[in-house]
């Protein structure tokens, strides 16, 4: 998620809703030489609880990417090293290629950003993490550079674009294993929040067949790698109802993958109730059922709903073999207007991670590297130390099923 997106949603007080499912299982590692056996319950098993990379590599100057355009300092070995420490097992990068794309029809993205994106993977996928790296910006009509908009009249530029780019990324990580999962884009819909449009949604759709065709033919352990792919976005109810989605034809996977088994991952945000995930007025500042105070709770968004959220991507994807990762999930911090607001952020955490383990789900928080008011930070980037330990023990907590 990106600032000007929160920024919009805080004005709009509008939800995302979100979610993820996925199935739990034994652990199981890949090597890059021999072909990868992970089953559903296996990846998600493997990926643990999952930290985002956030305001980083998604974060672009003028449209051009920059790691430290939205104020965070470059990141560094000691700061994945702390996140492992931590307890995390998955990182998520989110990635912004916008004006680094060159012009048609090779589309070559910078050689420069293309090293930068392999090292910082590197500096998690060498320390035996899961890596998560997607197309993050380039969908968000507000971000200068953007060209991945599902409601513009110029498809057959943008799927070309779409295609040559994921091509490039795809090759540069070809050979790394299972732990590198590659995912399709972020948050991608028209810019309104409410009901999906066609042919938006149709647009969308294609663009992940694009990319899903597209990672395989190049072969390598690209070939039966696990992809994650996004709905409208990734909403839980516009991905799971019958709103447009549907899953992409999965025809150029290798052929050593047991047939039945699923290559193909869904992609959901959880950020419900947004009054208190996001909501910046300050006056929703306790969540569940260990609140004290009515006034500054919520009248829904509680753990029934989030329950049933998780319920219904579990019985849409996971009963069929599609892992499902809630690939975002967290709480700003309000603390300077409830001392208590810490607390009720770790319940969310808490209850987030082990609704989600129970119906099989993977999660992945969201830490934009902010600490203090209205941060979703856990780590402070510029010293590599942890500022909310509360939060993380909750998150294992959860994932420990506890």
């Amino acid at each position: 998620m990106t600032s000007q997106a929160r920024k919009i949603r805080s004005i709009l007080l509008a939800v995302t809703l979100t979610v993820a499912a996925s199935a739990s299982g034994l652990a199981h590692q890949a090597s890059a030489t021999t072909t990868p056996r992970s089953s559903a319950s296996q990846i998600v098993a493997d990926m643990g609880a999952g930290w985002n990379l956030g305001n980083q590599l998604e974060a672009n100057a003028n449209g051009y990417p920059s790691e430290t355009a939205w104020g965070q300092p470059t990141v560094t070995q000691a700061l994945i090293d702390k996140v492992k420490a931590a307890g995390f097992k998955t990182i998520r990068i989110p990635v912004s290629y916008l004006k680094n794309i060159g012009p048609g029809p090779d589309y070559t993205i910078n050689t420069a950003w293309l090293n930068r994106i392999q090292q910082v993977v590197n500096y998690a996928y060498n320390r035996g993490l899961h890596v998560l790296i997607n197309m993050h910006g380039d969908g968000y009509k507000t971000v200068n550079g953007s060209w991945l908009i599902c409601d513009s009249t110029a498809q057959a530029t943008i799927r070309a674009t779409y295609q040559k780019v994921w091509q490039q990324i795809a090759y540069r990580f070809q050979n790394y294993d299972q732990r590198l999962i590659l995912e399709s884009m972020n948050e991608e819909f028209d810019g309104q929040y409410g009901r999906p449009t066609q042919p938006c949604y149709s647009n969308i759709n294609a663009y992940d067949q694009i990319f899903v065709d597209t990672v395989r033919k190049t072969g390598g352990n690209n070939s039966s790698r696990w992809l994650l792919i996004a709905g409208w976005n990734t909403n839980i109810d516009y991905t799971a109802g019958n709103y447009g989605f549907t899953l992409p034809a999965d025809q150029y996977r290798s052929p050593s993958i047991p047939s039945g088994e699923q290559r193909i991952m869904i992609s959901v945000h959880y950020y419900a109730p947004w009054d208190f995930a996001g909501d910046q007025s300050g006056t929703i500042t306790q969540w569940g059922r260990g609140a004290t105070n009515p006034s500054k709770k919520s009248t829904w968004g509680q753990e029934d709903y989030l329950d049933a959220q998780l319920k219904s991507m579990h019985d849409k994807f996971v009963t069929k073999g599609y892992p499902v990762v809630v690939g975002e999930y967290g709480s700003i911090d309000k603390s300077s207007f409830d001392s208590s607001n810490n607390r009720y952020r770790a319940d969310f955490a808490r209850a987030v991670v082990a609704t989600a383990k129970k119906y099989g789900a993977a999660t992945v928080y969201w830490d934009d590297g902010g600490n203090g008011r209205y941060g979703f930070g856990l780590f402070d980037r510029r010293s590599d130390t942890v500022t909310h330990q509360s939060i993380i023990d909750a998150i294992m907590s959860g994932v420990g099923g506890s």
